[in-house]
């Protein structure tokens, strides 16, 4: 069970005009345009969190990571590169470099000039990223780059009850059956990192790494599965890093009618891809003979 909590851009419990016109015009503001999430019907879905019955709000829109003007790629380019850089369309980035003077941050991905030209793998494990980040200078062009991935957690389920309650006059908080599908974390998501970790650390210059955000609730359960933090050695950025960027509400920053909750960077940890691939196939393995110890005591009742 599970309600949205936070639906096109607004606080479920935001009553104010702003939040019922985006709600009614199926509009993201974090886009600028109309929600692309969609229903399994076709229907403009407009939930960008979702509150299990028995946890906090979980994010599961990606888009909703997107906030203040793609906050996280320049908290990324900052990291990874000097502070302050200014980030530009990829295709023109070598331009606007040459003209300012200045290394300028070069974005390649949705909305910022189209993805990259790779070459298509056929068979499973695309090595395709959501975004990278070039750094490029004015006379000799790109210098290095990090390659960016944004994940959140899909749902199972159906909201269309939470949905339809908050589209109504009275704009109310109904709980449905939906939920969250962490088996996820398992399948795709840590499986994924890890390919495409390897893959980027044969590339010359990719000198930091892959960059991983998701929200804070998504990176404790993938923590959770890889037997906690501690298991992963942290290093510096570098050839063959991961680093994970966890963000969340900022629970001291609330939001005023009419305004988006603000999010929060909570967590930054560098390790390696191929300690994260040791710790995901280290899997915790039960005592020995459980299947004999069971199987006799069934036979002894």
């Amino acid at each position: 069970m599970g309600h949205i909590s936070e639906f096109f851009g607004y606080p479920a419990t935001d009553q104010s005009d702003i939040a019922k016109k985006a709600a009614e015009d199926e509009f993201c503001h974090y886009l600028g345009s109309t929600c692309i999430k969609t229903l399994n019907d076709g229907r403009v879905a407009g939930a960008c969190t979702l509150k299990p019955a028995t946890s906090g709000p979980v994010i599961c829109c990606p888009i909703r990571l997107y906030a203040e003007d793609y906050k996280i790629l320049r908290d990324i380019a900052d990291r990874a590169f000097t502070p302050g850089l200014q980030l530009v369309k990829g295709a023109e980035a070598r331009a606007q470099a040459t003209k300012m003077g200045t290394p300028v941050v070069g974005v390649f991905g949705q909305r910022w000039g189209g993805e990259l030209r790779l070459p298509k793998r056929e068979g499973v494990g695309s090595y395709f990223v959501d975004w990278v980040l070039a750094l490029v200078e004015p006379d000799t062009g790109l210098k290095e780059f990090v390659a960016v991935e944004v994940q959140t957690i899909d749902t199972t389920g159906n909201y269309h009850p939470s949905r339809d309650a908050l589209l109504s006059d009275d704009r109310t908080i109904v709980n449905s059956t939906a939920g969250l599908n962490w088996e996820n974390v398992n399948k795709r998501i840590l499986p994924q990192l890890i390919y495409k970790g390897q893959v980027l650390q044969r590339e010359e210059a990719c000198a930091k790494g892959l960059f991983f955000v998701c929200p804070t609730p998504v990176y404790n359960k993938i923590m959770g599965r890889l037997g906690g933090e501690n298991g992963l050695t942290s290093m510096h950025l570098q050839p063959g890093s991961i680093t994970f960027m966890a963000y969340d509400y900022d629970p001291e920053v609330p939001a005023a009618p009419g305004t988006s909750m603000p999010l929060r960077l909570e967590v930054q940890r560098t390790t390696s891809v191929w300690k994260l691939q040791d710790r995901f196939n280290n899997v915790d393995l039960p005592d020995a003979n459980v299947y004999r110890k069971a199987i006799e005591q069934a036979l002894s009742n």
